[in-house]
């Protein structure tokens, strides 16, 4: 069965870019189909599309109106799926949180992406539904406790979709007042934003991301041309549907008449698992759920990934030794990409090229144009070092209500990734850290990049992670974290003299920190100024 998917960046902007039409279209023709499944719960695209009409009208008939910004802290599930079309069909704007975050860090986070209802399980609506105290003193007039964050101005709907608790409706209640029969709305534009989702979330201050009914569909095409996806393909999502890929991984089949696959959290045995049960085709994971699911193949017990067709490395870049591993473990086609919540994939390495240009992240996607811009916001040359910066038409739509921001992170119409790299005379890019993780000591750049590559390296060395330690005579110098293979039996002089022989002076670790693992975040991105703080604070090594 052939994909309806536009074929063109034109066609998309010709008026096919909307989401729910496409879906609807695929239910009506092939009604019996399996459209999604997850952790045992299933739904055909008939049973899929009655419920996201019926979800649509009853919101609509609840005071939701087309453009109000809805909350949603819900585990990955069909129903977490479903809403996502339930936006697209109202023309409303879905703004997914961690489930982890707490009540104050939600209401920051609602505050800036100016949130009016509310969708979550009642576990984590009652802790938001606590009322604020109005006096939480010890006696002496001081505040003993903190006052719970007020939520008043979330005025629309609470909406608990699993059991009924106070001050909330229940879904299936909710769903009562819409008939069985109901037609989709199809009011959404697709110029509309459908995603707000979050950067910085619990630290800092919140940005919200405009991703656009336009956009998740080019993003959507993209994948399908990149990746050659089919109605055939089994898709599976094994991040958390906050974030921009499982939100991508599950709309891909949708709009091609596939199959979504959702896992409701990841380990590596429940992913190989779920790979051979259900016969998963296409994935993209990110590269430390890969680095886990190779350990996991070398476990000794048999797992049967033989319907694996393509699977692609995202998120954070991929370890040389680690991507060699994998080439040699599936047998299939592999890709790895670089890309950011603002522009989804920007680069591609395939299996072929991974041969000859192993440690880069590809070349230019189809569509997008990379350059390298240096200090004086000029281009740079061939080889040399400065910001990735990308053109694309994957674009989100700028931060919300953060003009200033939007123009920041523009350098002209290519938006500024705050990366660094370099492109190779074949126009194969190079990732080499984060702008700000830069190591600049007595004047020199040191590129983390580098000195982790050299580290990995030796077999005591799980992974690792290079940050500036300051100095008082360099001003900041190379400190690396380090997670041994195996730690009672880890010895750092044979480390120390490993880096001597393989890293130029300026380059060498002044500082080694042990450690049991690398502070990262849900979506295996390591979280290296959680190091900087941690470690420049106490400075024992």
């Amino acid at each position: 069965m052939e994909t309806v998917l536009p074929k063109t960046v034109a066609e998309t902007a010709s008026g096919a870019a909307k989401i729910a039409p496409t879906f609807f279209s695929h239910a009506s023709r092939m009604p019996d189909k399996q459209a999604i499944w997850c952790e045992g719960a299933t739904a055909t695209y008939q049973e899929l599309a009655k419920l996201v009409c019926r979800w649509s009208n009853a919101m609509s008939a609840s005071g939701v109106k087309h453009g109000d910004h809805i909350g949603v802290i819900l585990p990955n599930s069909i129903e977490f799926s479903a809403l996502m079309l339930v936006a697209a069909d109202l023309g409303a704007v879905l703004v997914p949180l961690n489930t982890s975050l707490t009540p104050s860090a939600v209401h920051k986070a609602f505050a800036a992406a100016e949130v009016k209802h509310v969708v979550s399980t009642a576990m984590l609506l009652k802790s938001l539904l606590v009322k604020p105290a109005t006096s939480r003193t010890d006696g002496s007039g001081a505040k003993n406790f903190p006052t719970p964050p007020d939520f008043s101005t979330v005025s629309g709907l609470w909406l608990s979709v699993d059991e009924a608790i106070e001050g909330a409706t229940l879904l299936a209640d909710l769903l009562e007042n819409a008939s069985p029969h109901s037609q989709p709305l199809n009011a959404a534009l697709e110029e509309d934003a459908l995603i707000l989702t979050m950067t910085s979330g619990s630290t800092g201050d919140p940005k919200p991301i405009i991703l656009t009914q336009r956009t998740k569909f080019n993003r959507a095409r993209a994948a399908v041309e990149l990746y050659d996806i089919t109605a055939q393909d089994r898709t599976l999502a094994a991040t958390p549907l906050y974030h921009s890929l499982a939100e991508r991984l599950v709309l891909i089949p949708l709009l091609t008449g596939g199959t979504s696959i959702l896992m409701s959290r990841f380990s590596a045995t429940a992913w190989l698992e779920c790979v051979h049960e259900q016969a998963v085709t296409f994935t993209i994971a990110v590269s430390s759920q890969l680095k886990q699911i190779a350990g996991q193949l070398d476990g000794g017990h048999a797992y049967d990934i033989t319907s694996l067709r393509c699977i692609v490395s995202s998120s954070a870049l991929l370890d040389p030794q680690v991507k060699t591993e994998l080439l040699a473990k599936f047998d299939c086609d592999f890709h790895e990409c670089y890309g950011a919540s603002e522009i989804a994939i920007a680069s591609n390495l395939d299996r072929v090229s991974a041969k000859t240009k192993l440690r880069s992240v590809g070349i230019a996607a189809p569509g997008v144009n990379i350059k390298i811009i240096g200090k004086n916001n000029e281009m740079v040359g061939t080889g040399e070092i400065g910001e990735i910066v990308c053109k694309t038409p994957m674009l989100f739509g700028g931060y919300f209500k953060r003009p200033d921001l939007t123009q920041a992170a523009m350098w002209g119409e290519y938006f500024r990734t705050g990366d660094m790299g370099r492109l190779d005379e074949d126009g194969f890019l190079y990732f080499l850290g984060r702008t700000k993780d830069i190591i600049i000591s007595g004047g020199i750049n040191i590129y983390p990049a580098d000195i982790e590559a050299v580290v990995n390296q030796h077999a005591s060395v799980a992974e690792s992670a290079a940050f500036a330690f300051p100095d008082e005579q360099l001003g900041e110098v190379a400190a690396i974290a380090v997670v041994p293979t195996n730690k009672p039996e880890f010895d750092l002089k044979q480390l120390r003299f490993h880096c001597c022989e393989r890293l130029a002076d300026f380059q060498q670790p002044r500082k080694f920190f042990i450690v049991n693992e690398l502070p990262k975040n849900s979506m295996g991105k390591l979280m290296k100024q959680q190091l900087v703080k941690t470690y420049t604070i106490n400075s024992k090594c």
